[in-house]
């Protein structure tokens, strides 16, 4: 039992870690808008994007993003990142 909560530990982690990856991306791209990975960044990146969008897409149709006058608060990554932090205290 405990190596499973040992392996399970170790792939939240490193999910949270991919998580924070996705953050940096999205950053860089709200501040240079003309960014376009490549090479093995664009690897990097496709990878992120692949393990990151399904859940995303999932908690955006239950989360819709709110509305604060002209600007649209998306909270599903909020989400995502509080549930999969959750998960790692209770496991580890």
């Amino acid at each position: 039992m405990d190596q499973l909560r040992t392996v399970l530990g170790a792939l939240l982690y490193l999910y949270f870690i991919i998580l924070l990856a996705r953050l940096v991306f999205d950053w860089i791209q709200v501040f240079a808008r003309d960014w376009r990975p490549k090479g093995a960044v664009l690897v990097v990146a496709e990878g992120v994007y692949s393990l990151t969008d399904p859940p995303l897409k999932a908690l955006r149709k239950v989360f819709k993003p709110l509305r604060i006058g002209q600007v649209r608060l998306d909270i599903a990554f909020l989400i995502l990142m509080l549930g999969v932090s959750l998960l790692l205290g209770v496991i580890s």
